[in-house]
């Protein structure tokens, strides 16, 4: 079989109390059947409209031959490096399948100036650039064809010959790149940008870059009616119970990839489980881990832990290694890529069932893009920081600055508001090319807290956690980092620059955050390089 999943423990025991139920009720055939009642009268004006990932592997099927056509024409031209400007769902599958095969994409899903500046300077003359964006409206991906434009004009390419559109049907978008005459995709509309793996977001990006797209579709295929079945070995239905129905809930779901061949989908995971998941005070957060992260070991009683492997078994209900003393157990997963899309795509449908929740909105998401306009509209002078330690800048919300005198006792009272069931949030607004290291943050956070921590690049994770982050379970605290940038960048047409909109986006997201009642520490490094290694000692 192309997907196979092994659960123990507290995952086991949830998917025998779910299983039956789920397929009595006819979940499984109900979803494939388009039917929007499954998620309650709430959500059936948002779910009737947003259940076309289900007949994606189909309807995408057409697009596989135009989207080779166009790579055989672009490479005829000497284009042989694909860029793609994306946000969230538009650009975190691309990542994944192509990292997967090793295939080269560059993936701009940024606003610091230093990784825009560095993707520019980045073989010019042999890119195209693939703009995606469902609305047609987003504020990043916008800028970043903007600066794109402008630079191919600079050395005399015309941006029609360079510049492809994925984009929903009727949006802003798909009007100003026809009149431009660049080459447009539009994408199924019944899709959510999250759900929209096997779309056109996923396959043209991937596709001109070199994957064999229609190799993907046929790895979803091959499990499509495994999932469309009413039975309690369908494994969208397992999934879904195993992440969802633990008793008491397990809140979070820590993501290992532990010997699979597929590099990088928890990251893709984290974004439809959160965004989809997390909202009325609710919701299961992905914690994507190394296996070095403390949280394997630490037996959390709210942690359930996933692990994706090369082969999960032929047993459901497996007696795995590292049942903890909260009898946690594990979900283990494994199967082809475009396998694991679709899996976790109904998983997560069905894991909003059995939370009671409409997966298809995100009602908390537009708060913080609401907060970066206000803040790109009035350009207020930066708030002074409440003290300088060591170089790097410190803000942050009353209860934590007021109990801080330099930057480990800041970083002890944000931790400080951390409860029993919390969590803590990096969030990491710099150049994650030249500050990759940073990335280590997240498991001294850990070791130090004892608690589950996300990590996640600015603004990139606005588009997938951020969701949860303000509509989740209000358990979480927040660490912002952000750098002062060595140059920054004009926008054309825009009266503001890279520089100034990653700093907006990073204050109103405190702000959506603090007016939650969320704590928030927000540290600027003044001098990134040298201040990296006092940010660590800091936290150790």
């Amino acid at each position: 079989m192309s997907f196979r999943i092994s659960v123990s423990g507290a995952a086991a025991e949830a998917v025998r109390a779910a299983l039956p139920a789920l397929v009595d009720d006819l979940v499984a055939s109900g979803i494939t059947s388009l039917d929007p009642a499954l998620w309650g009268p709430e959500a059936e004006g948002e779910a009737g409209k947003r259940l076309g990932w289900t007949e994606s592997v189909v309807r995408s099927r057409p697009l596989v031959a135009e989207i080779l056509a166009l790579r055989e024409e672009l490479r005829a031209k000497g284009v042989d490096h694909i860029a793609l400007a994306g946000m969230g769902g538009s650009s975190l599958a691309p990542e994944v399948i192509t990292l997967t095969t090793g295939v080269d994409l560059t993936v701009l899903d940024a606003t610091e100036p230093g990784q825009v500046l560095a993707a520019l300077g980045d073989r010019l003359e042999s890119t195209a650039l693939v703009v995606s964006s469902k609305s047609g409206g987003t504020v990043e991906t916008d800028s970043q064809r903007r600066v794109f434009e402008r630079a191919f004009r600079a050395i005399g390419i015309d941006p029609a010959d360079r510049i492809i559109v994925v984009t929903d049907p009727g949006s802003p978008l798909e009007a100003s790149a026809t009149e431009a005459g660049y080459r447009v995709f539009t994408a199924d509309p019944t899709v959510g940008g999250r759900f929209s793996a096997l779309t056109a977001f996923g396959l043209v990006p991937s596709g001109l870059a070199g994957i064999d797209i229609g190799q993907l579709l046929d790895e979803a295929d091959a499990v499509s009616l495994a999932l469309a079945v009413d039975s309690e070995d369908n494994p969208g239905l397992i999934l879904g119970a195993a992440i969802a129905a633990t008793s008491p809930r397990r809140g979070k779901l820590a993501i290992v990839a532990d010997g699979t061949h597929i590099v990088g989908l928890a990251d893709w995971a984290e974004q439809l489980i959160a965004e989809s998941t997390g909202k009325i005070g609710t919701g299961i957060l992905p914690v994507v881990l190394d296996l070095a992260a403390p949280e394997l070991t630490a037996a959390l009683a709210d942690v359930q832990i996933v692990r994706v492997v090369a082969d999960a078994g032929d047993e459901v209900f497996a007696a795995h290694d590292g049942v903890d003393e909260n009898g946690a157990g594990e979900i283990r997963v494994s199967g082809t890529l475009g396998a694991q899309f679709l899996v976790w795509e109904y998983a997560t449908v069905v894991a909003g069932r059995l939370l009671g929740i409409n997966p298809f909105d995100q009602p908390d998401v537009e708060s913080a893009k609401i907060a970066t306009r206000g803040l790109l509209d009035s350009r207020p002078e930066p708030e002074p920081a409440a003290f300088i330690s060591a170089g790097i800048e410190v803000r942050g919300t009353p209860h934590v600055i007021g109990a801080a005198s330099d930057l480990a006792s800041a970083v002890d009272a944000l931790l400080e508001e951390l409860g029993p069931d919390g969590y803590v949030a990096v969030q990491a607004y710099v150049n994650r090319l030249a500050l990759p290291q940073l990335a280590e943050l997240r498991g001294l956070i850990a070791t130090l807290s004892g608690r589950p921590v996300t990590f996640g690049w600015g603004p990139r994770f606005l588009h997938s956690t951020g969701q949860f982050h303000k509509g989740g379970t209000p358990n979480g605290v927040f660490l912002q980092v952000l750098s002062t940038p060595a140059e920054d960048l004009d926008i054309p047409g825009r009266p503001f620059t890279f520089g100034e909109l990653i700093q907006a986006q990073a204050g109103g997201d405190a702000s959506v955050l603090s007016d939650h009642g969320r704590p928030v520490l927000t540290l600027t490094l003044t001098d990134p390089a040298a201040n990296i290694s006092t940010l660590f000692a800091a936290v150790r």
